[in-house]
């Protein structure tokens, strides 16, 4: 290494001290020095490694694969990901679709609504999708552990002596029983007898090493020294034996002795003699387990699979068979998975967890239930002519409930009208001929089975939905009577309290006569109102009550009136100045539960969960005005098209036309023709008691009002496709009230007059007209009256129309829209328009079809949620169609409008909706059109070219999972559709389409990597999706391309990147290598050259050469990134160990490769993991595992440093020159017990220690000198390999920490666990030797990392007390009680001599 860099970095060092006296600026500087010292040791970039080219390896390699034991591992599924169609479920019994709408439709947007409604759902499954997550994501994970065995530590001896043993016993989770028990005398010389039995205290223990005893005691003390212990592992079985005694049963004992005990009951005998047995049980299995581990070293399974002909497989095959499937099991049931016991694994962790997504469904607001119970006034008698029957109100009332909110001052929901009248009330009207529910829409014949007209006639119940409930809303009853006069005149007998019964006489003779004569007229006459909500969460007020019934006013009827009477609805000043009428109206409220039965929705469709019976009552929805905001809007899922019409106000009091025109009434009708003698369309909501559906409906009257206000609702069922002659007309009639017999005899008695026509055609520019209309009112009504066109100059085109009052604006109405196929945005509609006229025959201009799209960027919000499955359809078909790239550009640049309004709105479930469910490719024909996913791709990188407007291109990042998520369904759907799955990968995709793909991988990469600053959100959500969108093309494509976009885009990164890049590059890894075959894409199998290999005979790589990480791209990909990240500071070295720990969690749970063998062939894919581990030896030698913020053990004394200690990027010189390269025979000795473990050793820890970490497995008695060293090297792993994972001699020498540490080790023991016995062998024979010394460094360190220290050495670190000194007993192995003590006592003094070095360098 040249030395200026180093000078430079000493100089840093200094510097760094030196401000250290700063308070609060260490961290600051160490990070700045930190990149400075990697700026000045030059880092080189990793080389690139070209990926194999997949495809034809596993053609060429076809043979082997195939006759592989393991081949699951190495090829792809077959039936790997299939599309389907998922029946669209509604809540309705029929289509919301009238039968004959789509032979009607002729408009594009009306068909393409009709057809989004109509069609079901499109799926693309992927069968292992499950195992393409995080390993907290995989099916059939177990459960985590609640509890381990129990063991006992010596270390813990001297606390559990304070605390009651009985509770360590069952905290601990082993199998534990105490209770009174009878013992026999156990001599067997003498004959037991019932005197013989003496009563003790008998409790079940387990023992650290997992043996059951039976300890018993004279009083229940557990805590003194037992009387005496039955040993259970020397036990054969437990019998019942009441030869002596009752309810007592015998051990029997392996040297034929036995003991005999007795319980109180035969219950307690029957629990003993369970328990006990269970022990058994388990122990012979442990022991089963035992020698067959002691009879077959290598596992059978392997040794099958790697042909071995040898062994109990060629003699018994059979009886092999067999051994080894109980083997399986036993280890699949009672061997705990290594990774359980990591704290990561058991964290609850869904960061990484996709939201669920559910098809589009009709939503609400909070649904109210509201039930008519009765409407009564003070003034009341019999109605009937023989004064027989039942007193009610004295004339008919109807009753219009709707909701106000006064907060956005506003009507939210369509009308209610209720009919509460008594029957024999209602017979004073004259009756009208009741009609069938054919309105307009024509209704199958089933339907009309199960709407009973008489069930529709009165409804009493209806659903109110509010989507933003707060406590300003109110329930309003509007109550009207049939027209007498004025509605002073009419309230003011109601308005008495004194004697009414004369009163109600005259009053009722009135009414009879009224109802005869004007029957189908009304008046208004009171309203009342209540509060819904108590508060804005939607808890309904179920205890408030309608208000006093207040008299309408003539001047204050219109609904913006009712508005400014609700706003003083809390103030008791103003509203006891409103004059009362006395009476009652008992409306409640309720929830509305789920599965409530027997409703029809607004268009009286009926619901799933229907009775046909005629006499339930239905109950109605009735619509709500949604507010026309985004948030609040829904994605139509329905079919709807409602027409509200208001007439508001009409001013005649100028017009000379006609002599008498007070009491005014309008007639509303919707026709499609201006011809004299065609009929209005029966398309009319009827009232109650009347018709479904009828051909007019009137207006409220108000009597001697040359200038009357209206409030009446008319709801019109529109027809399917409106044409140009659609129109509302209006006909005005003079109602004449007065009965009086005066000149009766002359003329007949004339009820109505006509007085005026106005008409509204219903559509403007091919769209409906909902804004408020004046319009000017007609004398007369000639045949082709919509033709009449003013021309100025007095002339005019069209029929004569005599005018009122000079054809001014005289009739305010308003309409309101509520139609789920017909849009009011003036863009949306125009952009439809076009495309149907271009998809006609006429020639599609790229111009013009641009100019349309671009408008689309002012398209509403709402409208555009509202539409968005019919909208998003249309643009990817114009998308497939175009023939222009700026076409193509400008049709994706409104779709990423489209998918950022979405998101900004919070709504983009219903995105992932679309493309999940909706989204359905366009029918390939390559002569016509061009597929969606190459298309998209193309405009996506024009996009994202640097001269094109930067704000579009970030939002494409920002949201680009939508359009990797739409080019993913769309491969998917094209190759199925098209039986392209079955060709060969590399011929599945047009060159022109991997050229797409590599083009938009070049050109994102940038962008993620030089805006993760200024925009890093955008960067961040466009690195996950690139991630997601390339591990699914895995499943789709060229594998081998698919490498190669990942090499294209690792290529943008390097070290010493700041950190949030190595995030990105490190998560890219995390969700790519989650691949649900990621086994199959790394080819565990042999590369060797000539002949088929067999496994045994391959050529294991233990380090990362250019070889094996061609042969396995991605894992050699990851290792070589870890390794890098190595070097790096502690944030980028924790994501990267934690990548790596978690995808061996993940293989090590996975159900797939549960057998010994497959998890052997995972862990030869990561053997190089040795060398990187090797080669940071020195950082991960750390033996204190102290918790608390000490120096991290360096035992590497600073000074010995060549260079300054602050620079943690040096040269490492290889430590211990003179020392030994081989194990010490004393140590050996220790283990085996031959020889004392303190020999010549001893003397010279001291020296050992300061000079290499790896002393305390060393011997420093040496007789070895540096060349042999060096000449031992030539036989090492490098042989014929590059070795290193790095490429380049800078190695880091500071210590990692705590966790990183456990965590490779981990990743260390799991592979060293899982790999086959050969693989092991094979790298001890390969290794050189100070490779071998580092290997068991590693292992020891496994032991001071993840020994237990003792309770109480846990319970001071949780109260955050300093750590304790421990006398020296084992704190690793369980103390044997009942075995012989001689190896646990080697160990022991094995342990000693291990600490006493540690201690030394505390």
């Amino acid at each position: 290494m040249s030395q200026p860099p180093l000078l430079s970095a000493s100089a840093e060092t200094r510097k760094f001290t030196r401000a250290l006296s700063k308070p609060g600026t260490a961290a600051e500087l160490r990070q700045s020095v930190s990149e400075v010292v990697r700026g000045s040791v030059l880092l080189a970039k990793p080389k690139l490694i070209e990926p194999l080219d997949y495809e034809n390896v596993i053609v060429q390699k076809k043979t082997q694969i195939l006759n592989d034991g393991l081949r699951e591992m190495l090829l792809f599924p077959y039936d790997d990901f299939q599309t389907a169609t998922l029946r669209r479920q509604g809540r309705y019994m029929c289509s919301t679709v009238p039968a004959d709408a789509q032979e009607e439709a002729q408009s594009l947007f009306v068909t393409e609504c009709i057809k989004t409604y109509n069609s079901d759902w499109h799926l693309v499954n992927y069968k292992y999708e499950d195992y393409s997550g995080e390993f907290r994501q995989l099916p059939n994970k177990v459960a985590k552990l609640d509890k381990l065995p129990v063991h006992v530590y010596e270390v813990d001896e001297e606390v559990d002596k304070d605390e009651d043993a009985a509770s360590l016993g069952s905290q601990k989770g082993g199998i534990t029983k105490h209770g009174w028990l009878y013992k026999g005398n156990m001599n067997s010389a003498i004959s037991v007898t019932m005197r013989s039995f003496k009563r003790r205290f008998f409790h079940l223990i387990q023992l650290g090493d997992g043996s059951y005893n039976l300890n018993f005691y004279k009083d229940e003390k557990i805590s003194k020294e037992p009387k005496g212990s039955i040993f259970l592992d020397s036990c054969m079985g437990v019998v019942q034996n009441n030869k002596v005694r009752r309810f007592a049963f015998e051990l029997k004992m392996q040297d034929k002795s036995s003991y005999l005990l007795a319980a109180d009951s035969e219950v307690e005998m029957e629990e003993w003699i369970t328990t006990l047995n269970k022990i058994l049980q388990l122990n012979f299995e442990a022991a089963m387990q035992e020698k067959r581990n002691g009879d077959s070293h290598e596992d059978d399974e392997q040794s099958k699979l790697e042909g071995s002909g040898s062994g109990l497989d060629s003699y018994l095959p059979e009886l092999a068979k067999s051994t080894r499937e109980a083997e399986i099991k036993l280890k699949s049931e009672s061997r705990v998975k290594l990774f359980y016991l990591d704290p990561d694994a058991q964290k609850l962790d869904f960061t990484s967890a996709e939201p669920e997504v559910k098809p589009f469904e009709e939503k609400f607001g909070k649904r109210i239930l509201v039930k008519c119970n009765d409407l009564s006034f003070n003034l009341q008698c019999c109605v009937a002519e023989n004064e027989e029957g039942p007193t009610t109100n004295v004339e008919p009332f109807f009753v219009t409930l709707s909701l106000f909110d006064i907060k956005y001052n506003r009507k939210i929901s369509a009308d209610f009208h209720v009919d509460l009248n008594h029957f024999s009330v209602r017979q004073m009207l004259a009756t009208t001929s009741p009609a069938l529910v054919n309105g307009g829409r024509k209704s199958s014949p089933a339907l009309q089975d199960i709407l009973h007209e008489a069930a529709m006639q009165y409804p009493k119940q209806g659903i109110f939905s509010v989507t933003c409930p707060h406590p300003d809303i109110f329930l309003v009853a509007r109550i009207e009577k049939v027209l007498q006069g004025s509605i002073t005149h009419g309230a003011e007998p109601y308005m008495k309290s004194s004697d009414s019964s004369k009163v109600a006489q005259k009053v009722l003779k009135n009414a009879k006569q009224a109802c005869q004569r004007l029957g189908q007229y009304r008046m208004p006459f009171a309203w009342a109102a209540r509060t819904l909500f108590k508060d804005a969460s939607g808890n309904l007020d179920k205890n408030a009550r309608f208000s006093a019934l207040y008299r309408q006013d003539s001047n204050k009827l219109s609904n913006d009136d009712m508005l400014k009477l609700l706003a003083d609805f809390r103030k008791p000043e103003k509203m006891a100045k409103l004059p009362v009428i006395l009476g009652n109206l008992d409306i409640t409220i309720d929830n509305v539960s789920s599965d409530f039965p027997n409703y029809v929705n607004s268009s009286y469709i009926p619901m799933k969960q229907f009775e046909t019976c005629s006499k339930t009552p239905i109950t109605f929805e009735v619509e709500e005005f949604v507010p026309c905001i985004p948030k609040h809007t829904q994605p139509y899922t329905i079919y709807n098209n409602h027409l509200y019409v208001y007439p508001k106000y009409l001013k005649y009091d100028s017009q000379k036309s006609f002599a008498k025109a007070r009491n005014i009434a309008i007639c509303i009708e919707f026709k499609d023709s201006d011809e004299e003698d065609s009929q209005p369309l029966k398309c009319i909501y009827g009232r109650p008691g009347g018709p479904v559906f009828t051909r007019s409906a009137f207006a409220a009257v108000l009597h001697h009002h040359q200038n009357p206000e209206f409030y009446d609702e008319i709801k019109i069922e529109l027809p399917t496709q409106l044409h140009e002659k659609h129109h509302l007309l209006f006909t005005f009639f003079h109602v004449s009230c007065d009965n009086s017999s005066k000149g009766s005899t002359k003329k007949k008695d004339v009820v109505e007059t006509q007085v005026g026509y106005s008409w509204l055609p219903l559509l403007k520019d091919g769209r409906v007209v909902t804004s408020e209309q004046h319009v000017p009112v007609a004398a007369n009504l000639p045949s082709g009256y919509l033709g009449y066109q003013e021309l100025g100059m007095g002339r005019h085109y069209g029929p004569e129309i005599k005018w009122v009052d000079g054809s001014k604006p005289l009739l305010k109405v308003s309409t309101h829209l509520v139609s789920t196929v017909y849009t009011q945005d003036q863009h949306l509609h125009n952009f439809f328009q076009y495309c149907q006229k271009t998809e006609s025959g006429a020639q599609a201009l790229g111009s013009e079809l641009v100019k349309y799209l671009k408008s689309l960027h002012a398209m509403e919000g709402h409208v555009m949620i509202a539409f968005l499955p019919t909208i998003l359809n249309q643009l990817f078909r114009v998308l497939t169609r175009a023939t222009q790239e700026e076409v193509a550009v400008n049709v994706t640049r409104v779709i990423i409008h489209v998918v950022a309004q979405c998101h900004e709105e919070g709504l983009e479930s219903h995105l992932r909706s679309y493309v999940k469910y909706a989204y359905k490719a366009e029918p390939y024909v390559a002569s016509e059109y061009k597929t969606v996913h190459e298309e998209l791709t193309k405009a996506m990188t024009t996009i994202l070219k640097p001269s094109a407007d930067f704000l579009t291109s970030n939002k494409l990042l920002k949201y680009s999972w939508f359009f990797f998520d739409v080019l993913i369904k769309s491969m998917a759907q094209h190759l199925i559709e098209n039986s392209k799955v079955k060709l060969l990968r590399n011929q599945r995709f047009p060159a022109s389409y991997h050229h797409a793909v590599e083009t938009v991988v070049n050109m994102l990469t940038p962008h993620i990597t030089q805006k993760f600053r200024d925009n890093p959100e955008a960067s961040k959500h466009a690195n996950h999706s690139l991630a997601v969108f390339i591990k699914r093309c895995f499943t789709f494509m060229d594998r081998g391309f698919v490498f190669k976009q990942i090499n294209n885009y690792i290529s943008c990164f390097a070290p010493g990147d700041p950190k949030t890049l190595f995030e990105y590059k490190f998560e890219f890894l995390r969700v790519v290598c989650n691949h649900e075959h990621y086994i199959p894409l790394n080819l565990p199998m042999p590369f060797g050259k000539g002949r088929i290999q067999r496994y045994q005979d391959l050529q294991l790589d233990y380090s990362l050469t250019d070889e094996f990480c061609r042969n396995h791209f991605l894992v050699g990909l990851l290792l070589r990134e870890v390794g890098t990240a190595l070097q790096e500071f502690r944030e980028v070295r924790l994501i990267a160990i934690s990548v790596l720990k978690n995808l061996l969690i993940k293989h090590s749970f996975d159900d797939r490769y549960a057998s010994r063998s497959h998890q052997a062939r995972i862990a030869t894919l990561y053997l190089p993991l040795f060398g990187l581990l090797i080669e940071n030896v020195q950082r991960i030698n750390v033996r204190d595992v102290s918790p608390f913020p000490v120096n991290p053990g360096s035992t590497l004394k600073e000074e010995s440093l060549p260079l300054p200690a602050a620079n943690p990027l040096v040269t490492p010189q290889k430590p211990g020159i003179a020392l030994d390269n081989s194990l010490h025979k004393d140590l050996f000795g220790a283990i085996s017990g031959i020889a004392s473990p303190y020999t010549t050793s001893t003397p010279n820890i001291n020296s050992v220690r300061n000079a290499d970490s790896r002393g305390s497995l060393i011997s420093t008695d040496s007789g070895n000198s540096l060349p042999e060293r060096n000449s031992e090297k030539s036989n090492s792993l490098d042989k014929h390999q590059q070795g290193g994972a790095l490429g380049n001699s800078v190695v880091r020498c500071d210590k990692l920490d705590q966790s990183e540490i456990k965590s490779l080790l981990m990743c260390f023991l799991y592979i060293l666990k899982s790999m086959s016995d050969d693989a092991l062998f094979t790298y001890w024979n390969k290794a050189s030797t100070s490779e071998l010394m580092d290997f068991f460094t590693i292992s020891e360190v496994c032991l001071h990392q993840f020994q237990y220290m003792g309770k109480r050495y846990i319970a001071r670190n949780q109260e955050g007390l300093g750590p304790i000194v421990h006398d020296r007993k084992s704190q690793t192995l369980p103390v044997s009680r009942n075995r012989t003590g001689m190896m646990h006592a080697r160990l022991q003094q094995l342990g000693s001599l291990d600490n006493s070095l540690t201690f030394n360098h505390m």
